[in-house]
């Protein structure tokens, strides 16, 4: 047997924000169970380093949103960038793995691939390209091998738009739907005290651009349908900046970080109000009404305007491919109407049965029933290994899914 069969495979992750961190952990130990001798190098978080393995730089470094945020963080994100791409040729890893995020992501594959072209380069996580800016599917074949795609409608997308090989593997959400949704069935969030959801985002910026409208219409929600319970989950990086902002709000809310709490929340909610993104498909998945709005400045909705051409911004209406969840962005975002779209969903209305209706389909447009998604990308991952052990593959519980 030669060195190349014989010697440890090693896949270089690549990280911009803490949902690639989870991925990237996720697939990590996916890889593990079916080729426990594969060295993992990184630019993660907290997530990876549970794993074993430790990060570059620190992630948070590139936890930025927003245009003028981006530009006065340029030099140093274009550093991080340079100095990451320049520690992937160096180690000459078997395999890089770059995990969305990809203002930063995609500039690190392009330098690595003008250096050393005989690594393979997966994306995981397919880039909004469906959304806006189509032409960089195309571009995108220069640079990526193959695209893991966590959205079932994405593999057509690409390939319409000439885009690289794409595998629909299914969403992270998809391994904790159990957690999410309560034993008894929808039905029973309409029983005992109401409890309101509400998420105002992952980022400060998002928080707050958002705390202090969704706080102004939680005081006209209880004005209008009485006393309800309002539970704010976060992650533990963002506790300080969350409880200051709902330290100012009109009714008290809990402030959770635990992903235990996060979870019974999630099962006993009865509706929630939401900040546009993930969040909307993760509590589609749950089963839980909700109103999601968003804000931006001036000059971003006057970009995303002219880039944006899909019919709606909420996730979880592009994936049931029709607009069920209500959306308020910019001037509608305010406490009036978001109040106004509330208040049916905290008791049994046709308004709240047809979100529930609605979101029941997703089991089946998600293929909720056919494997971790972490399992399904591993697959296409080692598959894609140089010399990859036959014994290794039929390891993997099974390849990625059409859609």
């Amino acid at each position: 047997m030669s060195d190349a069969a014989t010697r440890k495979p090693r896949i270089y992750l690549v990280a911009g924000e803490e949902s690639g961190d989870r991925l990237g952990a996720a697939l990590i130990r996916a890889l593990r169970r079916a080729r426990p001798d594969i060295e993992f190098l990184a630019v993660g978080g907290s997530h990876m380093a549970t794993e074993g393995v430790a990060s570059l730089f620190p992630l948070g470094e590139l936890a930025i949103i927003g245009f003028a945020a981006i530009v006065r963080s340029l030099p140093s994100i274009l550093g991080r960038i340079t100095q990451t791409a320049e520690a992937v040729v160096a180690a000459k890893p078997d395999l890089l793995v770059i995990i969305d995020s990809p203002e930063f992501t995609h500039r690190v594959a392009r330098k690595v691939r003008a250096r050393a072209p005989e690594i393979p380069i997966v994306d995981y996580v397919c880039p909004s390209v469906w959304a806006w800016r189509p032409g960089r599917a195309k571009a995108m074949r220069a640079y990526v091998d193959r695209v893991l795609a966590l959205l079932p409608f994405e593999p057509e997308a690409m390939a319409r738009l000439g885009g690289p090989p794409t595998d629909f593997v299914g969403h992270p959400l998809a391994e904790q739907v159990t957690e999410l949704r309560p034993e008894n069935g929808p039905d029973s969030r309409l029983t005992g005290p109401p409890m309101l959801l509400v998420m105002p985002g992952s980022r400060s910026g998002e928080i707050r651009r958002l705390a202090a409208v969704f706080g102004a219409a939680l005081g006209r929600l209880a004005a209008m349908v009485g006393p309800f319970d309002v539970v704010v989950p976060t992650v533990p990086r963002l506790e300080t900046v969350v409880r200051g902002a709902v330290a100012h709000w009109p009714v008290p809310a809990r402030v959770i970080t635990d992903v235990a709490g996060k979870y019974a929340a999630f099962r006993r909610a009865r509706a929630a109000l939401t900040k546009s993104g993930t969040s909307t498909l993760e509590l589609a998945l749950a089963g839980v009404p909700m109103v999601a709005a968003y804000k931006v400045s001036r000059l971003e909705e006057w970009v995303a305007r002219a880039l944006i051409k899909v019919p709606s911004v909420i996730l979880a209406n592009l994936v049931l491919g029709q607009n069920i969840v209500p959306e308020y962005l910019q001037g509608d975002c305010n406490a009036e109407r978001l109040a106004a779209a509330l208040a049916p969903l905290l008791s049994d209305t046709p308004e709240r049965q047809r979100q529930v209706e609605a979101f029941a389909a997703l089991d089946r447009i998600m293929a909720l029933c056919e494997g971790a998604p972490s399992d399904h990308a591993a697959a296409v991952v080692l598959a894609l290994l140089p010399e990859f052990n036959l014994e290794a593959r039929e390891n993997v519980a099974s390849g990625p899914r059409t859609a």
